[in-house]
C-alpha cells in the first residue's frame, strides 16, 4: 500500500494488541509511538504533534475518557482521538463522543480499516489546523503560545495562556476545573489551589488589556468565557 506518512500515537496497555497495531503501521512507513498508560500518553500527545492518537478506553492508570479529554484540552492542536474499545453499547460511544473522540472503533477490528480511519480523520484534521484564532478583541496565535488583544500582545504566563486557550475554543460552553487542571499539569496537579492563582491573574490581565471579556466562575464545575456580545 501507498500511503502518505502520519505520526501515530498508539495509547494501548495490552502488548498483543499494541505491538500488532504498532507493527501494521510501521509496515505503511508511519511513524509511530507507542504509551502504555494515560499519563505518558497526555504527557506525549501534549508535546509532540501527532496526526491521530488511537487511544484505548481501558487504561491500566487513567480512564480513557479522562485522557482523551486532556488530549483535547492540552494538544498543541486539536489532534483527532480515534477511541479503540471493547466497549460497543450505544451508551459507551456516545460518553466517548461527548468527550471529543472523533471516531470510534470496537475491538477486535481489521488493521485494514483502522489505517484507512487513521487517514481519513488526519484529512479531516489538517482542514481545521489554524495558525491563530480569534474571539472578540482576542486573537490567540497556538503554535506561538501567544495571545493578542486588539493587535497588542498580552503579557502572559504560559499557564495563563493556556487557560485561555481552553476557554476560547470551548466558548460559548464552560471548561470544567479538572479539564483546566489537565491542562496544566496532566495527571499530577498541585494540592494548592494554583488554578485559582491563575485564572484571577488571567482575569487581571484581560480587564488591564480592555479586552471586554470576562471569566465567570461556574459554581461546582469550572468557568465560562463571556464576551460583551454574548449578554
Amino acid at each position: 500500500m501507498n500511503r502518505n506518512a502520519l505520526t501515530i500515537l498508539v495509547v494501548e496497555d495490552h502488548p498483543t494488541i499494541a505491538r500488532q497495531i504498532v507493527d501494521f503501521l510501521d509496515g505503511l512507513r508511519w511513524q509511530t509511538d507507542h504509551a502504555a498508560t494515560g499519563a505518558l500518553a497526555i504527557e506525549l500527545a501534549t508535546r509532540d504533534p501527532y496526526d491521530v492518537v488511537l487511544l484505548d478506553l481501558n487504561l491500566p492508570d487513567i480512564d480513557g475518557l479522562e485522557v482523551c479529554r486532556a488530549i483535547k484540552a492540552r494538544a498543541p492542536r486539536n489532534v483527532p482521538v480515534l477511541m479503540l474499545t471493547a466497549r460497543d453499547a450505544f451508551e459507551d460511544k456516545a460518553r466517548g463522543f461527548n468527550e471529543g473522540a472523533d471516531d470510534y472503533l470496537t475491538k477486535p477490528f481489521d488493521l485494514r480499516e483502522l489505517a484507512l480511519r487513521c487517514e481519513a480523520l488526519a484529512r479531516r484534521g489538517q482542514l481545521h489546523v489554524s495558525q491563530s484564532m480569534r474571539l472578540g478583541a482576542l486573537t490567540l496565535l497556538p503554535r506561538e503560545k501567544r495571545a493578542l488583544c486588539g493587535g497588542a500582545p498580552l503579557p502572559l504566563t504560559l499557564a495563563c495562556f493556556k487557560v485561555l486557550l481552553a476557554l476560547c475554543t470551548a466558548h460559548p460552553q464552560a471548561v470544567s476545573r479538572s479539564a483546566l487542571m489537565h491542562a496544566l499539569w496532566g495527571a499530577n496537579p498541585p494540592d494548592s489551589d494554583a488554578l485559582k492563582s491563575h485564572v484571577y491573574a488571567l482575569r487581571r490581565q484581560l480587564e488591564l488589556a480592555g479586552a471586554g471579556t470576562t471569566i465567570v466562575t461556574i459554581p461546582q464545575l469550572g468557568y465560562r468565557l463571556e464576551l460583551a456580545d454574548d449578554v
